[in-house]
């Protein structure tokens, strides 16, 4: 018996299409809820079905990025990633990981134009979209949006933690793969060197959007963003919030950025809705997620 790989959400995202595989040429939405090696608060494994359910009820129109989500081109929705619960975080995260090879199969992401917008978790689940992206393209550039660098070789004992992911995504760079990241305001003093001898730090919002902007039309970019970027005064309801972050405006630079370029995936990750009890978290990281969803449709041509 085939090995299911996929299991229903709550519900939907709010206009998204159901599909039981990636669909080609198109915006694929997923859930992979794992935080098994979150250090300090708990909760992202709800996440995806509580964007879900949030989405719903917010309006479907930007008026940052002027587009309404019940005009744009199909996208879908394919549930989320099985997860086990073993009491091993270590073996369960590479479970979920195979399980994600396996439904990705020997598609061409380049070729068939498989674009993801996955939903956390902690922020290790972008390993494995991350890396297939960087395999699929040889001049990908990876924009991380974090209050922390991100760049232990391990954390606690986990090679593959919510610490650890630009390092282990960095292991699969190649000559042509770029890093750029902005937000950070947390890290050890050898991740702060590091970031400073390969000048992968962004010195300013305006320094970020200017590089993004400066990218040739059609360079593939992977966006991940850890909900932890932005202050917690907006945004409380995460694992590990550093002060100090940024708006929800600035991201609305970065996207109106984004949607002029070639995105070909996202991430969202690190929403923990236990944390705040308003209930105001989920509802920030759901219109983070509308303005990705937008800045696809308007960046991938789809508008025919």
């Amino acid at each position: 018996m085939t090995e299911a790989l996929l299991h229903l959400p709550k519900r939907l995202y709010r206009t998204a299409r159901p599909a039981l595989q990636p669909q080609l040429h198109s915006l694929n939405m997923i859930g992979f809820g794992f935080d098994g090696t979150a250090c300090f608060r708990k909760g992202t494994a709800i996440a995806p079905d509580a964007i879900r359910m949030v989405a719903s009820d917010i309006e479907s129109y930007s008026p940052y990025l002027e587009l309404d989500l019940e005009e744009t081109t199909p996208f879908y929705d394919l549930g989320n990633l099985i997860v086990g619960q073993s009491g091993d975080p270590h073996q369960d995260f590479l479970a979920a990981n195979a399980r994600f090879s396996a439904l990705a199969g020997s598609l061409d992401f380049a070729g068939d134009g498989i674009k993801f917008l996955t939903l956390g978790g902690e922020h290790s689940i972008s390993y494995p979209f991350i890396t297939r992206y960087l395999q699929a393209f040889p001049d990908l550039v990876l924009l991380h949006l974090d209050a922390h660098a991100d760049l232990r070789d391990e954390y606690q004992g986990y090679h593959y933690s919510h610490a650890s992911i630009i390092r282990r995504c960095l292991d699969h760079f190649g000559p042509g793969h770029q890093l750029l990241q902005f937000g950070i305001r947390s890290g050890t003093k050898d991740e702060y060197a590091w970031m400073r001898e390969h000048q992968t730090l962004a010195s300013s919002l305006d320094a970020f959007v200017a590089f993004i902007e400066g990218l040739p039309a059609r360079c593939p970019i992977y966006l991940t963003l850890d909900l932890d970027y932005f202050d917690p005064a907006f945004l409380p309801g995460t694992g590990t919030p550093e002060p100090g972050g940024q708006d929800f405006f600035s991201f609305v630079r970065i996207v109106q950025a984004l949607r002029h370029k070639n995105m070909v995936a996202a991430d969202v990750v690190e929403l923990s809705p236990p944390v705040d009890a308003t209930g105001n978290s989920d509802v920030f990281a759901t219109k983070v997620v509308r303005e990705l969803i937008l800045a696809f449709h308007r960046e991938s041509g789809n508008d025919q």
